[in-house]
């Protein structure tokens, strides 16, 4: 099983919201709750058959057009809370197939079980009575955590007294943050016309221009703030980690994937270069850059001239997204000892690529959304240990919290 999640592990979806989908969907009338849970319980089978959980979930869709925008976005939720809670949820149900996991997800909300296993409107069959009797309460680290038995010690080695915290965390829906694009307008502003539309938010304390969306979150792609540009889905630790970038004329992103931190090194007064080993991984940065009024510059590997130097060349680096599983949590199951190996060399590749277009006094910003120690501090060590005469003059970490991701990022200068 997840076995053909293991390809998207090189660029981690860590900034999908996955409750803002299917925002133009016609209105009927929704199912019942127990049909949305039969509806869970089939793709999670597909997830177990190897299906990854996009791919199951549109396919469902597809073929469940009496499904309106709010039975979509609840069996999504359902999906996604379970593959947050994997291990538990097969504790507390009794069985590792889609039933019992769905029945192990109910007993942890506390929910009426037979409410929802009642066969009333394609509802599930009852519970028998040996499902009745199964499950427990879960007591094994790994089950209590939900994380992978082999990856503990390394979880645990990375947070310490944090590791805990940041397992439990990490089995929570992760905040819904904008950023706002200050050179289009103030905060307060965007706060204000959000409200007008019925979108509450406040302000992030981890980035000045990070705001946490409070109410509504479906409507925040069709707001005015939204389609004006003066907004983009950021989250707020990712913020920060541009928030500390030093001052700079040009500014390279190495690995820009979909363009969120491009854009907001733009919006800062940058002029920015994009690129990625993928091209096809930046093809909506034109249109997110003109909704933003900004200007980037997007190239592929082999536009890229060796004699193009920068004052800040980011290397926003393929990871485990460790610390954004909360968001793509079919990731943690997914990764493999020999993955994160394979990852750890691909950023020792990246770093000693970038750094060839970083101008004489400029800084090469690494960054992960890890909180493994093997891909943050570790890679630093590796590339000092590699390039004699650099420096690392900046390295921090952002923990997995209610406000943002966990997040790493460290400066190295020549000199």
């Amino acid at each position: 099983m997840f076995a053909s999640y293991a390809p998207h592990l090189i660029y981690p979806i860590g900034y999908i919201y996955h409750d803002l989908d299917h925002l133009f969907s016609p209105a009927v009338p929704p199912v019942t709750p127990g049909a949305r849970v039969a509806a869970s319980i089939e793709i999670l089978d597909d997830i177990l058959a190897g299906q990854a959980a996009e791919q199951a979930l549109t396919r469902w869709a597809r073929n469940s057009r009496f499904a309106g925008s709010k039975d979509r976005a609840a069996v999504r939720d359902l999906v996604f809370a379970a593959l947050r809670t994997w291990r538990s949820d097969a504790v507390l149900g009794g069985g590792a197939d889609g039933r019992a996991r769905m029945i192990g997800r109910l007993r942890a909300e506390g929910a009426d079980i037979d409410a929802h296993f009642d066969s009333a409107g394609h509802a599930p069959a009852p519970l028998a009575e040996e499902e009745q009797q199964a499950g427990a309460v879960p007591t094994e680290t790994g089950d209590r955590w939900n994380l992978p038995e082999w990856l503990l010690p390394q979880w645990q080695a990375a947070l310490g007294d944090d590791a805990e915290a940041a397992a439990l965390l990490a089995q929570d829906r992760a905040p819904i943050t904008l950023r706002v694009n200050t050179r289009q307008c103030s905060v307060a502003d965007v706060q204000s016309a959000l409200e007008r539309e019925q979108v509450l938010t406040e302000p992030n304390a981890l980035s000045p221009t990070a705001l946490t969306v409070l109410s509504n979150p479906r409507r925040v792609r069709q707001s005015q703030a939204y389609t004006e540009g003066w907004i983009e889905m950021q989250d707020a630790a990712s913020q920060a980690v541009v928030d500390a970038i030093p001052d700079g004329v040009r500014a390279l992103d190495y690995c820009a994937g979909g363009g969120g931190k491009a854009l907001a090194l733009a919006a800062r007064g940058f002029t920015v270069w994009a690129h990625d080993i993928a091209p096809g991984r930046m093809a909506d940065i034109p249109d997110r850059a003109e909704r933003a009024a900004v200007q980037i510059r997007v190239v592929a590997p082999d536009q890229l001239p060796a004699k193009e130097k920068f004052d800040v060349v980011l290397c926003d680096a393929p990871c485990s997204g460790s610390g954004a599983w909360r968001r793509s949590p079919e990731g943690k199951w997914a990764l493999t000892q020999d993955r994160l190996d394979e990852l750890n060399s691909v950023q020792d590749e990246i770093l000693d690529t970038a750094m060839a277009h970083l101008s004489a006094n400029g800084t090469l910003v690494y960054v992960t959304c890890s909180v493994l120690t093997c891909e943050n501090e570790d890679r630093i060590a590796a590339f000092l240990s590699r390039h004699q005469g650099w420096s690392c003059i900046l390295e921090k970490r952002w923990p997995i919290s209610e406000a943002g991701d966990g997040f790493f990022t460290a400066h190295l200068t020549r000199g």
